[in-house]
């Protein structure tokens, strides 16, 4: 898999006169951030972080355990959350309780039957609680029938998982974000203007090029300690602009890891006062956009001569196009619109196509694999916003399943 078989699954400096020139108006532009007023008007930033210490170092009973319970809202994009305190530490999600919340709140119910049960599939280790055994609970969530809500993925992919396990599907997914102040600007550009066009910023690195290492390094640690399966993360084209992998994971693990992953990220955000945006086109113009590529590999793609199923899976993806893109993204490829442009290494949305180390295509082969003549394939269409379980869903439905 991409992340790991060639960097964990397997720019030039631009040197022009006008090249240098730009890089001095971005250095210029960063290095004033206290002209530019950066998070001036952020709340969460004029509250002393060091007060909540002295109530987390309290000694706690041993026995009580506090459980951040999260769920998908109706949106098919947002997190919701509340806590909850157990009499004892769980041996597994068999251990949790069921909950309910008010449905009409999260856009998930009508205010006359509102009752909405969250239903506990997956634990985490909870970086931001005190205790030693406080978690996080990835949940699904369904109605007051029984039936799964609308936003309810994860239902159907288990589904799909549990007939293609003798398959063994591997994904590993590589999530991009947007960071922003509070009042919507890329965090970092200048309040007037725009930083220097794209080049130097890529896996860059200094004050002129990467801005909120430090957020970007403590969401790694957190995950680490979580239990989310961590592979990296790196500075993207646009500045302001990061992303990180979760995988290669066998199965549901992967979508529910992405989840919890986006949860701590916007969690630590709120810390320093930054806003996380997983919009697939946060700034117009010549700006990368933000995808989820996702690579996908199955026990045939990853034996010897498995680029013939890698092959077989990539002619079955190109006959359900339309299908794909629909699930790639929460409002059924109206948000991947604005990014499948057919340029700044993205693929048209209107038209499949796939290549051996191609960026622009629907679907990539990485070199790596086609050295080896086996591994994985990535598919670029995913947008940033997108619910990994439809994705991951589509993908072992059209491959394995011949759906």
């Amino acid at each position: 898999m991409a992340l790991r078989c060639a960097g964990l699954f397997l720019s030039k400096e631009m040197s022009s006169s006008l090249s240098r020139q730009l890089q001095m108006r971005a250095l210029s532009t960063s290095s004033s951030m206290q002209n530019n007023n950066f998070l001036k008007d952020s709340p969460n930033t004029a509250l002393d972080k060091t007060i909540l210490e002295r109530y987390r170092n309290l000694e706690t009973p041993s026995n009580k355990v506090q459980a951040t319970y999260l769920w998908i809202d109706g949106t098919g994009e947002n997190l919701r959350l509340k806590d909850r305190v157990l009499d004892k530490v769980p041996s597994g999600v068999q251990d949790l309780p069921k909950w309910q919340y008010d449905g009409s709140s999260t856009y998930q119910a009508r205010g006359e039957n509102s009752d909405t049960t969250l239903v506990p599939r997956a634990i985490y280790k909870d970086p931001f609680k005190p205790g030693k055994n406080d978690i996080i609970v990835m949940c699904d969530t369904y109605q007051a029938d029984g039936q799964p809500t609308d936003s309810n993925k994860r239902g159907a992919l288990q589904t799909a998982i549990d007939k293609v396990t003798n398959e063994e599907p591997w994904f590993g997914i590589e999530q991009e974000y947007t960071l922003l102040d509070v009042d919507g600007r890329p965090f970092g550009w200048p309040a007037n203007g725009y930083p220097a066009p794209q080049g130097p910023y890529y896996c860059g690195v200094g004050a002129d090029r990467v801005y909120a290492r430090d957020l970007v390094e403590a969401h790694a640690v957190a995950c680490l300690y979580a239990g989310i399966d961590f592979a990296g993360t790196n500075a993207e084209v646009m500045p302001a602009q990061w992303e990180y992998q979760v995988g290669p994971s066998l199965g549901m693990k992967a979508s529910d890891d992405l989840w919890v992953s986006r949860y701590i990220l916007q969690r630590i955000a709120e810390e320093f006062g930054v806003v996380v945006t997983f919009d697939p086109k946060p700034m117009e113009g010549q700006w990368n956009g933000a995808g989820a590529h996702t690579n996908f590999s199955t026990k045939a793609m990853r034996a010897n001569g498995g680029m013939k199923a890698i092959e077989d899976a990539i002619e079955k993806l190109s006959k359900r196009h339309d299908r794909h893109i629909k699930a790639y993204d929460p409002k059924e490829g109206k948000d991947n619109e604005r990014r499948l442009v057919g340029r700044l290494e993205t693929s048209s949305i209107d038209k499949f196509s796939w290549g051996v180390a191609n960026r622009g295509v629907s679907v990539r082969i990485p070199r790596g694999v086609a050295d080896a003549g086996k591994g994985y394939l990535e598919d670029r269409r995913p947008s940033s916003n997108c619910d990994p379980y439809a994705v991951c869903n589509a993908l072992i439905r059209t491959c394995l399943l011949n759906e």
